[in-house]
């Protein structure tokens, strides 16, 4: 790590990242403003990293921090939070050394050469939840995920879900049809060539279903779509040198590669069978997240992203442990119109030049039709190459508006969780160096929340979040 001398350009967000986060326990949360709406009972669940160093140790991308998950428990006797670390293997190995021993994502682990051979990467549990009736799961896409207790986030232990077997990964972005109950997921194994496993599962999360395809190199595949009938893979032009991985002389993450030439790969499956519909292929783009998908009409598949023109995202990502960000990457709002019966692309349209990060819709409209999708962005005239994200905002599809919550100079809102008439988000605000969880009216974001709540301890910018009905 470089000494940042006094001319640092740090933003005050760098100031949540600064030092690892401090669990609390259940904890009655005061209100700050407002009241809690009547008809919000339920659990917001949050994950993301929440520790970058250890015994002086910097970690070396974001996406390598250790996953710690925020429950905020919405009940009639009133709301409590609870914060914890999710107890990983590699999380525990560490603690009891004092220092970091793994590699990860941006990260070759530390030490000599052969450490590289020896340690397996960690999984660091940090990226999203699955909200399941008897547990919550903690995901990252390189392995299994992780059981917890639903109400004292308390660590079972990894969880094969019935069907994880021989390594199989699972990945952070589940699709699940509020109508059926069905949860689909993917995951990657790498080779020389890649395999990319789908898997169906029941509502209790138990794997009923898998399928594999093999994938031209290996592809960084973060998310997909649930467009009614199908399954949609965008696999973007990011292939990894595989060499230099293997060697340990460099992480995934440097050893990932823009190739244009390749293109957009697109695969399509049928999701009752899991079987191939079709593969195409599109211009160059590349997407960490999309809103959501669905079959119009006259049976083209919709597919809303926020699409970037290249990968220098990624080096953004890795700027952001330092707590220092210089590289302007900016992803526009995107609508992508597609035959599912032959993987080609009719037309690829903008539908908003604002920044867009976490798009997402109500989870009774996954996979359908939406009138509205939810994101994150950041506030006119931010320099969004120094700036984390710091607004949230509703694109209005009938009316074509969005519509933007501004959190005001030097708060980070989290991305924004939809429930029912309500918008929640987990917010920063570094002029008081505190989080504050921000309860909305979702069709009045240009006023100001119903609620605000009192967390304990600072949450540090967190990925992905869900919400479970009482």
């Amino acid at each position: 790590m470089h000494t940042i001398n006094k001319k640092s350009t740090k933003k005050s967000w760098a100031n949540a990242i600064a030092q690892p986060a401090i669990e609390f326990s259940s904890t009655q949360l005061p209100i700050l403003t407002g009241k809690i709406p009547e008809g919000l009972r339920g659990t917001l669940y949050r994950n993301g990293p929440a520790r970058l160093e250890r015994g002086g140790m910097h970690m070396g991308h974001w996406f390598d921090g250790d996953g710690a998950i925020l429950a905020v428990h919405f009940t009639n006797a009133g709301t409590t939070g609870v914060y914890r670390y999710v107890q990983t293997a590699g999380y525990k190995a560490e603690a009891a050394a004092g220092k970091l021993l793994y590699g990860n994502y941006g990260m070759t682990a530390p030490g000599l050469i052969w450490n590289q051979w020896l340690k397996p990467i960690k999984n660091a549990a940090n990226t999203s939840v699955l909200a399941l009736p008897d547990k919550l799961l903690a995901l990252w896409e390189g392995g299994k995920p992780h059981a917890l207790d639903l109400q004292t986030l308390e660590t079972w232990g990894e969880d094969d879900l019935g069907g994880l077997t021989n390594g199989l990964s699972y990945s952070a972005h589940y699709k699940q049809d509020a109508q059926t109950g069905e949860i689909f997921n993917f995951g990657v194994s790498p080779g020389l060539n890649a395999t990319l496993n789908v898997y169906k599962s029941d509502a209790t999360g138990r794997i009923i279903q898998k399928a594999a395809y093999q994938i031209d190199g290996v592809p960084l595949i973060h998310d997909f779509v649930l467009a009614g009938q199908y399954l949609i893979f965008f696999i973007s032009p990011v292939r990894l040198n595989l060499f230099p991985v293997l060697t340990g002389v460099s992480s995934y993450s440097d050893a990932l590669q823009w190739q244009p030439q390749l293109g957009t790969q697109i695969l399509v499956i049928n999701r009752e069978t899991l079987s191939l519909v079709s593969r195409g292929e599109t211009e160059p783009w590349f997407q960490w997240h999309f809103a959501n998908g669905y079959v119009d009409d006259q049976g083209v598949v919709i597919v809303d992203i926020a699409r970037y023109e290249d990968f220098s995202t990624n080096q953004y990502l890795k700027e952001v442990a330092t707590g220092e960000t210089h590289t302007a990457a900016k992803s526009t709002f995107s609508r992508v119109n597609l035959n599912p019966q032959t993987g080609k692309v009719a037309a690829i349209e903008q539908l908003s030049d604002q920044h867009c990060e976490f798009p997402m819709v109500s989870q009774q409209n996954v996979g359908q039709v939406s009138r509205y999708t939810y994101m994150s962005g950041f506030r006119r005239g931010t320099d969004i190459s120094q700036e984390l994200l710091n607004a949230i905002a509703r694109f209005d599809h009938k009316t074509n508006t969005l519509t933007t919550a501004d959190f005001g100079e030097n708060r980070y809102p989290s991305e924004p969780i939809p429930v029912e008439d309500w918008l929640l988000t987990v917010v920063y605000d570094s002029n008081s160096h505190s989080s504050e969880v921000w309860v909305f009216e979702s069709d009045r974001l240009d006023q100001e929340p119903v609620c605000k709540l009192q967390l304990p301890s600072v949450i540090p910018p967190s990925f992905h979040g869900t919400w479970k009905p009482a």
